[in-house]
C-alpha cells in the first residue's frame, strides 16, 4: 500500500490565515445579505463565507494563490458587514488582511494591474507628491480640458482611469495650501491635550473639515497638537496587503507623535482611524516598534467618539432658520470597523433645527472602500448609485458623512443623478453651529 504524500499548504509562514479563525465560521449564511459584492455578483465564491471557504482549502493544499481564486478576494470591498452580522464571532477583517497579504507575496499579477496599484500606492500615501499634482489637476479642470476628455470619451480605454477621473473632487488651490499651527490652544479651561490627525485625502481635498475639527476640539476644552511631520496613517496598502509599506507608514506616524505628552489622538476619517487602531497588529513583529504600536493604538479615538464621550461643552446654534432634514451616512470602518454609529447621532441631534432621518440599507457599504472604486469600478458604481438613491430618497436637504472617499462616491453618484444635495462631514456642521454659521445649501 502507498500512501500519498500530504499536501502543502497554499500559504507561506508569516501569519497566515489562522486555521482556529477559519472553522470557527459554521457557513451559516447571515453573512449573505449584508455583503456588498455578494448582492451585485451573486456568486458563493464572492461572499465572506465562500472565501472563507477558499481560504481554507488553500491552507489545506486543495487549491492555490493564482488567478482564478485572487479574483474573488479583490472582489470584496472590506467593509467588515459580515464581522458585525456573524453570529459566531468570525473575525473576517483579521483573516482578510492576513489573505491579502499573502496574495501580494506569492502571487504575480497582470502588467497592467501591476502598474495601476503601483501608480495608487506610490502617489495617494504621500500629500507631498499629491500636492505637486494639484496645479495640474487645476488646470485641468479649469481650463476646458476636463470637458473635453469626458465628451470625448478618451478614457473609455480603461475603466480604472475613467473612474479616478470620474470621482476627481473640486480642486482650490487656496484651500489646499492652508496648514493649520503646530498647537491650537483650548477655548476656556483646558480639559484634555489631544494630537489631531492630518491624513492624507483629507488634508488636501477636504481641509474645511480638518479646520472645522480643530475649532470644534479647541470650542469644547482641548489643547490641539497638530505635528507637522505626520504623513499618511498607512490605510490604504494596509487594507490590501501592502504590508512593508504600511508598516514604513507606521513607524513614521507613531514618531512624528511621540513625546507630545497627549491624552488622546483625534482622526476624522474612518477608514484612517480602523488603521491607525490596528497599529498594533500591523507592527506585531517589530521588536523595536511593537509596544510603541499598541500604547499608539490605546490613544486613537475617532472625533465623533471623543467628543460623544467626554461631552460638548460650546454651545449649540440653530445652522437653518427652519427645520433641516438630514440624513447621516454611516461608513464602513466607523459602524461595522470601530463600532461607532450612535455617537455621531446623538452630536448632530444637539444642533437645533436638525430632524435627522434614516435611510433604508444604511449598513451597506457605498463602493467607495479606500480605493475599490478605482480598483473594481463596476462593482463600485453599483453600490454608489443604490446608496445614493438610498440617501436621496429620505428626502433629507443634506447629508453628513465622516470619510472623505464616501463623500466622493456619494457625491458623484447624487451628480449623475441629478439630485441636488449638499454633503458635509459631521464635525464642519458642529463648526457651523458653534460658530453660528448658517449651512449653505
Amino acid at each position: 500500500m502507498t500512501l500519498s504524500a500530504p499536501k502543502l499548504s497554499g500559504f507561506d509562514t508569516a501569519h497566515p490565515p489562522e486555521q482556529k479563525e477559519i472553522d470557527s465560521c459554521v457557513h451559516c449564511g447571515f453573512c449573505l445579505d449584508t455583503c456588498p459584492s455578494y448582492r451585485v455578483l451573486g456568486s458563493e465564491m464572492d461572499s465572506p463565507r465562500g472565501r472563507i471557504y477558499l481560504m481554507d482549502a488553500i491552507a489545506k493544499g486543495d487549491a492555490e494563490i493564482n488567478a482564478a481564486t485572487v479574483q474573488h478576494f479583490d472582489s470584496c470591498l472590506g467593509c467588515l458587514a459580515c464581522k458585525s452580522a456573524c453570529p459566531s464571532g468570525v473575525d473576517y477583517g483579521e483573516l482578510l488582511a492576513s489573505m491579502r497579504s499573502q496574495i501580494e507575496r506569492n502571487y504575480t499579477r497582470s502588467w497592467g494591474d501591476r502598474l495601476f496599484r503601483w501608480l495608487i500606492f506610490s502617489l495617494f500615501p504621500y500629500p507631498l507628491r499629491l500636492k505637486l499634482f494639484l496645479p495640474l489637476l487645476w488646470f485641468y479642470q479649469n481650463s476646458g480640458l476636463q470637458w473635453l476628455v469626458r465628451k470625448l470619451g478618451l478614457l473609455k480605454f480603461s475603466k480604472r482611469l475613467e473612474a479616478m477621473e470620474m470621482i476627481l473632487p473640486k480642486i482650490d488651490l487656496a484651500k489646499s495650501k492652508q496648514n493649520l499651527p503646530s498647537v491650537i490652544p483650548a477655548q476656556g479651561e483646558k480639559r484634555y491635550r489631544v494630537g489631531m490627525m492630518l491624513g492624507c485625502v483629507q488634508r488636501l481635498f477636504f481641509s474645511p473639515v480638518n479646520e472645522a475639527t480643530a475649532r470644534v476640539l479647541s470650542a469644547n476644552g482641548c489643547e490641539v497638537v497638530v505635528p507637522q511631520s505626520q504623513g499618511c496613517c498607512a490605510a490604504l496598502p494596509a487594507h490590501q496587503g501592502q504590508d512593508q509599506q504600511a508598516q514604513t507608514l507606521a513607524r513614521q506616524m507613531i514618531d512624528s507623535f511621540a513625546n507630545q505628552d497627549l491624552d488622546y489622538i483625534i482622526i476624522n476619517a474612518a477608514g484612517c482611524g480602523h488603521t491607525l487602531k490596528e497599529y498594533g497588529r500591523i507592527l506585531q513583529d517589530d521588536a523595536e516598534y511593537a509596544e510603541k504600536a499598541r500604547e499608539f493604538a490605546s490613544k486613537v479615538l475617532g472625533a465623533q467618539e471623543f467628543l460623544a464621550g467626554i461631552g460638548l461643552t460650546a454651545d449649540l446654534n440653530a445652522i437653518t432658520e427652519t427645520e433641516l432634514p438630514l440624513v447621516y451616512q454611516d461608513a464602513c470602518h466607523l459602524l461595522h470597523g470601530q463600532k461607532i454609529s450612535t455617537q455621531p447621532r446623538e452630536l448632530l441631534q444637539q444642533i437645533p433645527n436638525v430632524q435627522l432621518r434614516e435611510a433604508i440599507a444604511n449598513n451597506i457599504c457605498c463602493g467607495s472602500a479606500g480605493v475599490f472604486n478605482l480598483l473594481q469600478p463596476d462593482i463600485a458604481a453599483e453600490l454608489g448609485s443604490s446608496k445614493a438613491r438610498n440617501l436621496a430618497n429620505t428626502g433629507a436637504q443634506a447629508i453628513a458623512s465622516p470619510n472623505p472617499g464616501c463623500s466622493l462616491q456619494i457625491q458623484q453618484h447624487l451628480q449623475q443623478q441629478g439630485k441636488d444635495i449638499s454633503v458635509w462631514h459631521p464635525m464642519e456642521l458642529l463648526d457651523f453651529a458653534i460658530r453660528g454659521v448658517r449651512l449653505p445649501l
